[in-house]
């Protein structure tokens, strides 16, 4: 039996320990926090993630706790349509606690979870088994070690020490409005698409039905917006103010999202990016070693919304490399090195595509690069995020 050693458990490390105990190999899983949490907003998950969550055997209840957004078009801040029935593969919104509770769900009852630990050494010596260790001087061993651990990830740091995570110049924030809080709109067509202008981005779903829990058991209106700068220090609540004062004057319904929204309602993402990413994803030592995935391999910009969903790719591969049979563990693991390399560079590659497409073009833009601007944004923006929505699982 093949034993593992998770570090994290945001998406992928969940995902990946479930998926390595459920192959019947012996997982331990450590998070840094003093429990297993998920943030209170939603996700938008694409088909590619939903494929991965699938071929985990994770995806028997996602009509329960997902809603369908609907595809709808790209606007500018004054409501005019630059494209309308936008092509883009349909994503589902989920609330990121229903996701969490499937993916603990999914760990079984036989995974040593440790939690409050924070990792500090790293063990990779050629011959010996791979192993990391905390501050206190405990340490974990095992065949595998993945490293689940963020864009700040310290396995990362002595693995790949060239890939450092920087400002990606946008930040980003999420929310969930409950219904009880959620303002009545005249129109439910009022939420379909998105909304773009001048280095921000705003886009907003009905996660469930009005007047019940719908698909949801954490139902409401979640929104997403995505601005140029950096990451905010300041408290939710100025955050907050920031937010409206940013979005003023865009068209309905956002005001009102934003004006029924309250602090608590408010996630604000990790607006960082690695450079570069790392040449390899996998380091042989002993019979096995180590692998990253999740942000701690290619943490991007947000601007394709595919954080969560790269992490869900990255654990299905993983999960389908180590056991196909036939290889040895440091040959498996290698494999999930040079698969996941290209997928990787491909979606790099369309998020700063999109990246560009967003970027502030300031008060002098004349009409006619306006007019330009305005039908060349919705083409790049549905060709990459129909790109990178196009993926299934390994053999």
């Amino acid at each position: 039996m093949y034993s593992a050693v998770v570090v994290g458990a945001g998406v992928g490390g969940l995902a990946a320990a479930g998926a390595l105990a459920r192959a019947g190999w012996q997982v331990t899983l450590l998070e840094r926090a003093d429990r297993l949490r998920a943030d209170p907003a939603a996700l938008l998950l694409w088909p590619n993630a939903l494929a991965a969550l699938r071929s985990l055997g994770l995806g028997g209840g996602l009509g329960e706790i997902s809603t369908e957004v609907p595809a709808g078009g790209i606007r500018r801040p004054d409501g005019q349509w630059l494209s309308r029935a936008s092509a883009t593969a349909c994503a589902m919104v989920v609330h990121a606690e229903d996701l969490h509770d499937t993916l603990i769900a999914g760990l079984g009852q036989r995974i040593d979870i440790q939690t409050g630990i924070h990792i500090k050494t790293v063990h990779n010596r050629p011959g010996e088994r791979p192993a990391v260790g905390d501050s206190r001087g405990n340490s974990w061993d095992a065949d595998l070690i993945v490293a689940a651990d963020g864009a700040d990830s310290f396995i990362r740091s002595r693995l790949a020490p060239q890939s450092i995570a920087v400002s990606s110049g946008y930040a980003a924030w999420r929310a969930v409005i409950p219904w009880y809080r959620a303002p009545k709109l005249a129109d439910d067509s009022m939420l379909i698409g998105e909304t773009i202008g001048g280095g921000y981005r705003f886009q907003a779903a009905s996660l469930g039905n009005r007047g019940s829990s719908g698909a949801s058991s954490r139902g409401g209106i979640y929104w997403t917006a995505t601005v140029a700068g950096a990451a905010r220090p300041e408290a939710p609540a100025t955050q907050l103010t920031l937010l409206r004062r940013w979005f003023a004057g865009w068209h309905a319904p956002i005001g009102d999202l934003l004006a029924a929204t309250e602090p608590d309602d408010l996630s604000q993402q990790d607006g960082r990016q690695l450079r570069p990413i790392p040449h390899e994803l996998a380091f042989p030592c002993g019979v096995g070693g180590f692998v990253l995935i999740g942000d701690a391999a290619h943490a991007m910009p947000h601007h394709l919304t595919q954080g969560a969903g790269l992490a869900l790719e990255d654990a299905a591969t993983l999960r389908a490399m180590v056991g196909s049979g036939g290889a040895t563990l440091d040959a498996a693991i290698a494999a999930y090195s040079a698969h996941r390399r290209p997928r990787i560079a491909q979606v790099v590659r369309q998020t700063q595509r999109v990246g560009a497409i967003l970027a502030p073009r300031g008060a002098l833009l004349t009409r006619a690069r306006e007019r330009a601007f305005g039908a060349l944004a919705p083409r790049v923006l549905d060709k990459a995020a129909g790109a990178v929505a196009e993926w299934s699982p390994p053999m």
